[in-house]
């Protein structure tokens, strides 16, 4: 496989972003670079269901050389400082909501030393500090509507960790404008043929009415659900996730602000009901809300009601969405000279935002093996690429079932979620020990990890995980520096809401930012 010419088969963020990417690293603009082609329906819209990203996304686009301020303003987009989770412990009762927050910010480790232990003690002991806001400021900013950073601080940089939320139409269109002006060629026509070379087994070109025969030395396929490449021609089985996660239905509508100048959550609000949640995600004019449910637990009619109660009088005359999906992945996401990228490699809720961090994993992994000279190297390059996509895929599975599990609500759904033959072996061996010690950076293999070990203490802790420590309580002799460290997090907390802007104060300046 002498040749230096990528095919992109599908629009949207998948193959908008890996375009753009493979552009800019691949040197699609000069004589010696990459020749990159993306072909798209134009009949076939953006899915769009999340709308959010995972800090990662900051790093992409410096690389893409954008400014932020480009971005945010033509994406619509918003800052995410993380994620708060209501009603996930258990259900409200006399008002009382249960809920916790999984902030980007990385716990405070004083010294390399872990809090987790110390804060434990502290809780069980009677201490109502929550675990996010004893290790890290962010909750407070968050708390106060805050935005992460402020007009000042250098692009896709600032006092807190954060990410974005954003319109996915516009933010195809702006990934399409960056991948254009980085070189690459599109098309627009509908792929009705994949001709594969009859001894080989590789894609040799793609067809499309609009505009005839396209060849090419490596196709990524980015069709979404219809995997036309990696599915319908070249046949990888698809193995679905379903026993561990239950939903598959989602309801999605957009729902206009009270008044224009109403707060923007920097967050993405995440509330459980009787079987699912509804995602709550702030842009500048509307709130993107969905309800992802599970249809062996509720019907459509019901979750519809779910949703509107959630939303009151705000839907009025608006009409949801459904979307149908399948949980799971391909085990082999690369086979010969095709690599899937995005919903055609797997799909999982849009809880915690892990869709778009896969395509950026995938983009970067790709970027860095090609081009690939001969068949021997596309081979091995193609089996550790499925070694490390299946491994990522595989610990999201455990790690969104850790949401789940925890539950103390008592509805079939969340008593199905917490039944431990739902639970994947490998989440069960973690949580069977973390009962008796904390979290630990040997619990992962960090090149198969998309979420770092803090994030699973957010969660863990936030839904009071029961861990029983007094047998091991002497190792931990250092409760007294660690209360004053959680006493020096707070004041710095309190300092920081001096400093950073309003959420919508900060979103608006970098739209009128030239």
């Amino acid at each position: 496989m002498a040749g230096n010419r990528i095919v992109i088969v599908g629009g949207g963020t998948a193959g908008w972003l890996t375009a753009a990417y493979l552009a800019k690293q691949l040197g699609a603009n000069r004589p010696d670079g990459a020749r990159i082609t993306l072909i798209e329906s134009p009949e076939i819209g953006t899915i769009g269901v999340g709308e959010g990203t995972f800090p990662t996304i900051r790093s992409t686009l410096a690389t893409l050389g954008v400014s932020e301020a480009r971005f945010l303003r033509e994406s619509s987009a918003t800052f995410k400082q993380g994620v708060r989770f209501v009603d996930w412990e258990r259900r409200s009762a006399n008002g009382k909501s249960s809920e916790y927050f999984h902030p980007f910010n990385l716990p405070l480790r004083p010294d390399g030393r872990d809090l987790s232990p110390y804060w434990l003690l502290d809780h069980q002991a009677g201490s109502p500090l929550a675990f996010a806001d004893a290790v890290t400021t962010q909750g407070k900013v968050i708390e106060a509507g805050l935005a992460p950073k402020r007009l000042e601080d250098p692009d896709f940089g600032g006092p807190m960790n954060y990410a974005y939320h954003f319109d996915a139409a516009r933010f195809a269109a702006f990934l399409r404008g960056v991948a254009v002006e980085l070189g690459i060629t599109h098309l627009q026509g509908k792929v009705e043929q994949v001709t594969l070379d009859p001894e080989t087994g590789d894609v040799v070109s793609v067809s499309a009415p609009e505009v005839g025969v396209v060849e090419g030395d490596l196709f990524v396929d980015c069709s979404g659900f219809k995997a036309l490449l990696i599915g319908e021609a070249l046949g990888a089985p698809f193995k679905r996730c379903d026993d561990v996660l239950f939903n598959d239905r989602a309801l999605a509508i957009q729902v206009p602000y009270e008044t224009p100048d109403a707060p923007i959550n920097p967050y993405t609000l995440a509330t459980a009901h009787e079987a699912g949640w509804t995602w709550d995600i702030g842009l500048d004019s509307r709130r993107g809300v969905g309800y992802v449910f599970s249809s062996r637990h509720s019907d459509e009619a019901r979750a519809e009601e779910v949703l509107r109660g959630y939303l009151g009088r705000v839907a009025d005359g608006l009409t949801p969405r459904l979307l149908k999906f399948q949980t799971g992945y391909r085990e082999r996401q690369w086979i010969g000279n095709c690599v899937a990228v995005g919903l055609s490699a797997g799909f999982f809720e849009p809880l915690e935002s892990t869709g778009i961090m896969l395509i950026e994993a995938a983009a970067v992994m790709i970027a860095e093996v090609f081009p690939l000279r001969d068949r021997a190297a596309r081979d091995a390059a193609a089996r550790n690429f499925n070694h490390l996509m299946a491994g990522r895929f595989e610990r999201i599975v455990a790690f969104l079932k850790l949401h789940y599990c925890l539950t103390r609500r008592d509805e079939a759904y969340w008593r199905d979620n917490a039944d431990p033959a739902s639970w994947p072996q490998s989440l069960r061996d973690l949580l069977a020990q973390w009962e008796h010690r904390p979290v630990s950076r040997f619990d992962f293999l960090v090149d198969l990890e998309t979420f770092l070990p803090a994030s699973y203490q957010y969660i863990l802790y936030g839904m009071n995980a029961a861990t029983d420590f007094a047998p091991v309580e002497g190792r931990y002799p250092d409760m007294a520096q660690a209360r004053q460290t959680f006493a020096k997090v707070g004041a710095a907390a309190s300092e920081a809401l001096k400093h950073l802007p309003p959420h919508r104060t900060l979103v608006e300046a970098y739209y009128r930012r030239a």
